[in-house]
């Protein structure tokens, strides 16, 4: 199982706290990009590597986007990644290589299926499925998109903080790789308003950079991205906040249909809901907006979510 908090992408501590020159943004994005790029060991085999940060699991998010790298290796530039569908099967160990191995499952004239399993310590960590399609044409509808304010008119991450520096970690010192503007108030604003109704809670995200041009980047972006926010729609429906209230939370599992292309360097609406929470699992969904009103992503969840006593 894996963490489901913000992932700092940044340099060895060292860099900033001795008083070393800080990265630019562009910087750590790039930082993001090589996390996302996998050494090839042998035919279908890969490893990648996690962050230098402060960390006791693996994030959902790298663990995902990395296996969907390793997939599309497999596959030839002209198919697309459509759909994934995963599970977090133990808790990854941010200390050591991740090693990821290929099962090519199928090569139709269409579609190619690929299941690709994450190891560390000799045992499977995680598992992802993904189906990759020809570029084709067909029928075409979508709901709107939510109307809402622009990303530039909302509050920074940095100032959504404000009054709960404790939370903010070395977001202030060191730039982001994710640019994240929220909509709704977070849940550390939102706290003790819960119980309630289900209702969206919606962030515009995008990667604080430039990103290379190849479109599986751009989705392995997304992937990474998708696992940040997904569990607070649960969090906001109870009054409660993560790092805030004595919670114990982790991904289950994540599947994820890429509709339209897109690119994660620019601004996308990400609106989320929880749906249903019981027996110590919430159920949490997504959809992603490009900014010209396109639904390019689709995402579902289901986490663990303990209280004490509960």
């Amino acid at each position: 199982m894996f963490c489901n908090v913000t992932a700092e992408i940044e340099p060895a501590a060292g860099d900033t706290d001795s008083g070393g020159p800080i990265p630019s943004a562009q910087q750590v994005v790039d930082l993001l990009v090589d996390l996302l790029d996998l050494e090839p060991i042998e035919q279908n085999i890969f490893r990648g590597v996690s962050p230098k940060v402060s960390m006791q699991r693996v994030f959902g998010g790298q663990v995902a986007g990395q296996a969907l790298v390793a997939a599309g290796r497999t596959v030839g530039p002209d198919r697309a990644v459509h759909s994934l569908h995963s599970y977090f099967i133990r808790m990854g160990d941010p200390a050591v290589p991740i090693v990821y191995t290929v099962d090519r499952i199928r090569d139709g004239h269409s579609f190619s299926v690929r299941r690709v399993t994450a190891i560390q310590h000799g045992q499977a960590i995680f598992t992802l499925s993904a189906s990759f399609q020809l570029v084709q044409s067909g029928i075409d509808h979508q709901p709107a998109m939510p109307d809402v304010p622009g990303p530039e008119s909302l509050p920074t991450l940095a100032e959504r903080y404000i009054g709960f520096e404790e939370l903010a970690g070395h977001l202030n010192r060191i730039p982001q790789a994710l640019d994240v503007r929220y909509v709704d108030d977070p849940p550390w604003v939102q706290r003790g308003l819960g119980p309630r109704e289900s209702q969206p809670h919606r962030i515009w995200l995008r990667i604080n950079g430039t990103l290379p041009d190849d479109p599986l980047v751009h989705v392995c972006a997304a992937t990474f991205a998708s696992d940040l926010n997904l569990l607070d729609s649960l969090l906001i429906r109870h009054g409660l906040a993560f790092r805030l209230d004595p919670i114990s939370m982790a991904s289950l599992d994540h599947a994820m249909w890429f509709h339209r292309q897109f690119r994660a360097d620019e601004w996308f609406l990400y609106s989320m809901e929880s749906p249903s929470a019981s027996g110590g699992r919430g159920m949490a969904t997504g959809q992603i907006f490009s900014r010209d009103g396109r639904l390019v992503v689709s995402v579902a969840q289901e986490g663990m979510i303990r209280l004490p006593n509960a």
